[in-house]
């Protein structure tokens, strides 16, 4: 049990890269954009809401395979993150690009309340939320980018 749920945090091992092990994890999630663009609303949401259900059990078991809180391995959080970043977004590459640049930074810098939901949450509930949340702020900044560049 202890291989498959390392396999699903580390994001089938990419985690452990030795260079920004959360942005190559957030490559995972374009992967997935990708490859469900064509998918119906209804399918996107249950895959985001898998995706959360799965990471949370998984990040909050593998945080304790590895020493600290929110290790730098776990990335399935970035995967789900990513695909709230990119729901109701319309696939282009120009849109793919921009929300994967917009969620990198928000889940870098990490600005309130999501520098505190790991913090009070803790375990693989506060991993996830922090991502997700900023998922939301990366979605909400494309919105506003696509639109205004649209007029």
């Amino acid at each position: 049990m202890k291989k498959i749920v390392t396999f699903i945090a580390t994001g089938a091992w990419f985690g452990y890269s030795p260079y920004a092990p959360g942005t190559v994890g957030t490559l995972w999630g374009a992967t997935i954009v990708f490859l469900t663009a064509s998918w119906p609303l209804y399918a996107k949401a249950a895959t985001i809401a898998a995706s959360f259900a799965v990471s949370v059990i998984a990040a909050g078991q593998a945080e304790k395979f590895f020493a600290g809180k929110d290790p730098s391995q776990i990335v399935c959080d970035e995967v789900c993150g990513f695909l709230a970043a990119f729901f109701l977004i319309p696939f282009t590459v120009f849109n793919l690009i921009l929300v994967f640049i917009l969620f990198r930074f928000f889940d870098i810098v990490k600005p309130y309340p999501i520098n505190s939901i790991d913090k009070r949450l803790g375990g693989g509930l506060g991993i996830t939320l922090d991502d997700v949340m900023a998922g939301v702020y990366a979605n909400l900044t494309a919105h506003m980018i696509i639109t205004v560049l649209s007029r």
